[in-house]
């Protein structure tokens, strides 16, 4: 049930292209746990600092109050078979249920959350990037729990991935004979006070970008432009780090900064204020790279963000309604690749009609050089000759190509 993919491959099929990543049902995580990771993966980031991958000594995991408890410290500097643990955060301690010293990824309990994690270190080192997962098991106690990670490589020297900082987090499920019997208790009291009419609230969803993100209505309207900026931006950074690669999150981070795009039409002064306090300024002629920049980072690939910035030009070009744009993106031929190419293939200008030569008859004739050159008369020729003090000397005629005097009478005009 577990998945790791990368981020940039468009056309990796993930079955339900707009509904998640990995085909798991639907869990229900609740706020903390489903932005945890994008906060470790942008604190990776924030790290780098123009390196391939950020330097061990920068990072400090016993310092981070957010998400160090959950976090874990891999060392393979010594070899690939048996790292040792360097750290390993209170919450993933206590959840081992180990009182002992970690030493190595050997002295890992089985069926805890810690092994769950390790598993996948192997493919950070093919990958040579962050590495998201999400699945569920039945831990050592018994209980179905859900849990969510990621993975990101450290190196001692910028160039060889040695260190692997791990972050996870979990939720246990309530279990069936538990939650029966929660259930019957919840009826019973209902029946006996009568039903309450408290506004329903809206069910909050399973992961930001998991499983279920697809089920929210793209369209969902937000509150203000800020509102959408974070939701876009959120996908992009989950399009960038935990969905390693998965189609369905950056089509659905597309379709977020889409959104945005079009509300930030009707929001100039805001919008030219959110570009002044990050550093982006905007180009007339290129509007789209601006909205790209803001929402996936000035900092991201180049060419992604001219991709990106085209797909927007794209959208807006033909019309794409709010919270359309990941479903065009689904259903157009290429994908990613497609749209790209036919939004370019329309910016091209109209080539310039072809110019039709005037006939070598109607032409002025400037000289008559008598040469036999075995023609009937009024075959075209073409000559080659070089400048004298006197004039032309000939050095030679072509008369069996049509072509060639065609494109002649062209550059003559």
């Amino acid at each position: 049930m577990d998945t790791a993919r990368g981020y940039d491959d468009p056309r990796h099929d993930d079955g339900e292209p707009t509904h998640g990543g990995v085909g798991e049902p639907e869990l229900a995580i609740g706020t903390d746990e489903r932005r945890m990771h994008v906060r470790a993966y942008n604190h990776w980031v924030s790290l780098l600092r123009d390196r391939p991958y950020p330097a061990i000594a920068d990072l400090e995991p016993e310092s981070i109050a957010d998400f160090g408890p959950n976090s874990v410290l891999l060392d393979f500097s010594a070899g690939l078979d048996n790292p040792s643990i360097q750290f390993i955060g209170k919450a993933l301690r206590d959840e081992c249920g180990v009182d002992g010293p970690l030493a190595r990824i050997s002295d890992v309990p089985a069926r805890s959350l810690l092994s769950r994690l390790t598993d996948h270190y192997l493919q950070i080192i093919a990958n040579r990037a962050p590495i998201g997962f999400e699945a569920e098991f039945v831990g050592a106690r018994g209980h179905t729990t859900l849990y969510r990670g990621i993975l990101m490589p450290f190196s001692s020297d910028a160039e060889t991935i040695d260190f692997i900082y791990g972050v996870i987090n979990w939720r246990e499920m309530v279990p069936v004979d538990d939650q029966a019997a929660l259930d019957a208790e919840l009826a019973a009291a209902v029946a006996v006070r009568g039903p309450r009419h408290d506004p329903v609230p809206t069910p909050s969803r399973a992961w930001a970008d998991g499983p279920s993100a697809g089920t929210q209505d793209e369209g969902e309207a937000t509150d203000s432009l800020d509102d959408r900026l974070a939701a876009a931006r959120d996908s992009a950074a989950s399009a960038r780090a935990a969905a390693t690669r998965s189609h369905a999150a950056l089509y659905r981070a597309l379709g977020r900064a889409h959104d945005f795009a079009l509300a930030a039409a009707q929001d100039g002064e805001r919008l030219a204020a959110m570009l002044e306090d990050a550093g982006i300024k905007a180009q007339p002629r290129a509007p789209m790279t601006a909205i790209a920049k803001l929402v996936f980072g000035a900092d991201h690939d180049k060419t992604r963000l001219t991709e990106v910035a085209t797909v927007l030009a794209y959208a807006q070009r033909v019309g794409v309604p709010e919270g359309g744009l990941a479903r065009v993106l689904e259903s157009a031929e290429g994908g990613i690749k497609g749209i790209v190419a036919d939004e370019r293939a329309a910016r091209r200008p109209a080539p310039a009609p072809r110019k039709t030569a005037a006939p070598l008859t109607e032409r002025a004739t400037l000289a008559e050089v008598a040469i036999d050159c075995g023609l009937e008369d009024g075959a075209p020729v073409v000559l080659l000759g070089r400048v004298t003090a006197g004039g032309i000397a000939v050095v030679g005629t072509i008369a069996d190509d049509a072509k060639l005097a065609e494109r002649v009478l062209r550059r003559l005009g």
